[in-house]
């Protein structure tokens, strides 16, 4: 099996039931995903330049726990969100924003939701299922990790500002065991040095891991910087050129 692209992918709730014929718009969108018999509002991105004749690139949004709530505003404010409203040229691509309510985390339910949101984006938006990507800042890094590990045969790129490994690896190197799980998705991890949240350490023992296995993964670590590294990635001139060279490539058929 060839080695996937750059980045998180998701599957899992039902397709979305939107009508045909329904006037395309650009913007930040307000939609819903029901995962049992709950409704879960999420916001999707979609460029000025938005074609519906072609396929788009897919990029999944996690919040860190500061912007958890139910306005369903908060977080299209931080990180990637910030940038498409003041430069929305440099990231031409349809981008999924959930909300995780009130002291909710990437897990469980609530990852589901957010997969169910991506896979309900990526059948309105004519998503390219080798172009879908992840990324995620403090909580919503942890939570890119999570995913990533779940369905690595997703993603073909991840740009995390990580929090810490998924606690569902019970092993003597939980770093070592993410890494050989994720190492076919291209990775550009960003942390900064004087984070007094989340320790630096827990990025460069995962990114550590990934090179020890060849993984393509990048690490930036900003000197003189606390837990917000995300401003400054975000602004990075390459990530959005990195971001989007990446593909997912299917394994070979064999007969």
């Amino acid at each position: 099996m060839e080695r996937a692209a750059v980045m998180f992918t998701l599957l899992t709730v039902a397709a979305p039931a939107f009508a045909l014929g329904q006037e395309s718009k650009t913007g930040f969108l307000g939609r819903s995903v029901r995962l049992g018999d709950v409704d879960s509002a999420y916001k999707v991105y979609v460029p000025p330049s938005f074609d519906p004749g072609r396929t788009w690139p897919v990029i999944l949004f996690l919040h860190g726990a500061g912007e958890r709530g139910t306005d369903g505003v908060q977080q299209t404010e931080v990180g990637l969100g910030r940038v498409l409203r003041a430069n929305p040229e440099r990231f031409p691509a349809v981008v999924v924003f959930p909300q995780a309510p009130p002291g909710g985390v990437w897990l469980g339910d609530l990852a589901r939701v957010a997969t169910g949101a991506l896979d309900q984006t990526m059948a309105e938006f004519h998503g390219d299922p080798d172009r879908v990507y992840l990324a995620g800042l403090s909580m919503g890094g942890y939570g890119a990790w999570v995913l990533a590990f779940e369905k690595p045969e997703r993603y073909a790129g991840r740009r995390s500002r990580l929090r810490q490994l998924p606690p569902t690896l019970e092993a003597d190197d939980p770093y070592a065991g993410t890494a050989a799980r994720v190492k076919g998705i291209p990775a550009w991890v960003f942390h900064g040095a004087e984070d007094s949240t989340v320790p630096v350490t827990e990025s460069r023992q995962i990114v550590a891991a990934l090179k020890q296995l060849g993984a393509p993964v990048r690490y930036t670590e900003y000197e003189g910087v606390g837990h917000n590294s995300w401003d400054r990635a975000f602004s990075e001139p390459e990530l959005a050129k990195w971001l989007f060279a990446q593909r997912r490539r299917r394994a070979s058929s064999s007969r």
